[in-house]
């Protein structure tokens, strides 16, 4: 055996310096922010560190503490705002501590019983709050592209497999603020996507579903129509109800990308905007943006698991012993190696139990109308929309898409905020994404005064 795999006393001390700078980075807040480094400042300053003989632990964590994690942007930072950040509650980052080290395997029951049955209770949780019956259930992926990927893959097999019928084309419906992940799925899957148009709120309806379908060229069959439940850009919800009655109606299997807006399901103030969710075939949450786990862990809830069992079962050899009746996670994805990444989210209910995500949820929709309405009062600026969730979009009067990015860049650079701009309308706009419980109204105030 190689020293390698041994556990001397070098390596309970480089245990000990591990554990004290995870729990310091646990414990305090996220480091400051900073602008990027380019490749070239962070190779003067790291060098080589892959050799023969290697550094040691100590020295590889060194530079990773004085050099390699200062040259990244902490997610979760309260005054991180761009894109979805994340806000893993402690419990849960610690926790992922433990599952690294542990060697599980969360792909099937016969090696991770425990972990995968902790992990369905909380798959049930989410299902719960869908409103999806105690027979759904699913799997943790790494992400809204795996799952939305990993949806339609199953949504395609059970069209196939229901007709003799082999059109020249298969083809989903998506609205035109559909996440990108599902115009890759479609790449990987060769299909088509055939784009239905916004109402004037924005949404996805059942109406311009409709009209989409009217349009679909000779050939090509559409099998499922993809709706949005918290967008991006702007988190809009679709009209999820008038959606999923159109599927209904043309045996059309409905799904629901989720991934940001999921988490307020867990809002009473919120959750009414979700009606008709509980028809959809598939749903995508994703825990690590707004709901407190560390990446990377999304959840992928089926109507009628079976379904994507047959889709996603994979045959082999060695693969035998699993087929005993009990619940693979990885039968119900494209995975077959996987991490037990929901354990996090799990620990962390469990620990806090589900009236702290509420709250917590609640919090930052309610941040999110606070500083609306601060915006909506100031003469300098232009509130887009309503917040529906927690996502916050404006401009500033007068400017020019350079200034936008140059503003972007010298608040990040001053270390004050990464707020990245983005376009509505065709035009660039300032966008909050809001999901950590520690961002505060006057953090926010702050970043408008830089305005």
């Amino acid at each position: 055996m190689t020293d390698m795999h041994s556990y001397d006393e070098s390596t309970d001390e480089l245990a000990w310096q591990i554990f004290r700078y995870a729990l310091n980075r646990v414990r305090l807040d996220p480091p400051p922010l900073d602008g990027p480094r380019s490749a070239r400042e962070i190779e003067r300053a790291v060098g080589v560190t892959i050799t023969p003989d290697g550094l040691g632990g100590t020295r590889a964590l060194e530079l990773f503490i004085e050099e390699l994690a200062p040259s990244c942007i902490s997610t979760d930072h309260q005054r991180y705002l761009s894109f979805v950040p994340t806000a893993p509650t402690e419990a849960a980052a610690l926790f992922d501590v433990v599952v690294g080290a542990s060697s599980l395997y969360g792909g099937s029951w016969l090696e991770g019983a425990g972990a995968v049955y902790a992990e369905n209770e909380a798959l049930r949780w989410l299902a719960d709050l869908a409103g999806l019956p105690g027979s759904a259930g699913g799997v943790f992926v790494s992400g809204g592209t795996a799952g939305n990927l990993s949806a339609l893959v199953a949504a395609r097999h059970h069209a196939r497999s229901g007709s003799d019928f082999i059109p020249r084309r298969w083809a989903v419906v998506a609205s035109t603020s559909a996440h990108s992940s599902i115009a890759a799925a479609a790449a990987v899957m060769d299909i088509d996507v055939v784009q239905a148009d916004l109402d004037d709120h924005r949404r996805l309806t059942g109406a311009a579903v409709s009209e989409a379908l009217e349009s679909v060229p000779p050939g090509v069959s559409v099998f499922a129509v993809v709706a949005t439940a918290g967008s991006t850009n702007l988190g809009i919800i679709d009209d999820l109800e008038t959606v999923s009655e159109v599927c209904a109606t043309y045996g059309l299997w409905f799904h629901v990308d989720a991934a940001y807006g999921g988490a307020a399901l867990a809002a009473p103030s919120a959750c009414q905007r979700f009606v008709g969710i509980d028809r959809a075939d598939s749903v995508v949450i994703d825990p690590h943006k707004w709901l407190f786990s560390p990446y990377d862990c999304a959840a992928l809830l089926y109507l009628h698991p079976e379904i994507a069992r047959q889709a996603h079962l994979q045959h082999a050899d060695y693969l035998e012993p699993l087929e005993n009746g009990e619940w693979n996670p990885s039968d119900y994805a494209h995975v077959l190696t996987r991490r037990a990444r929901g354990l996090p989210l799990w620990f962390s209910l469990a620990t806090h139990g589900t009236r702290a995500y509420t709250e917590a949820v609640e919090h930052t929709i309610g941040l999110a109308r606070d500083i609306a309405a601060v915006i909506a009062s100031d003469d300098r600026l232009d509130l887009i929309i309503e917040p529906e969730l927690s996502v916050v979009a404006f401009r500033r009067r007068g400017w020019e898409d350079d200034e936008y990015r140059e503003w972007s860049r010298w608040l990040l650079e001053s270390g004050r905020a990464f707020v990245t701009p983005t376009t509505v309308d065709g035009e660039m706009a300032i966008r909050f994404c809001i999901v950590s419980p520690r961002t505060t109204l006057d953090g926010l105030r702050g970043i408008l005064d830089t305005l």
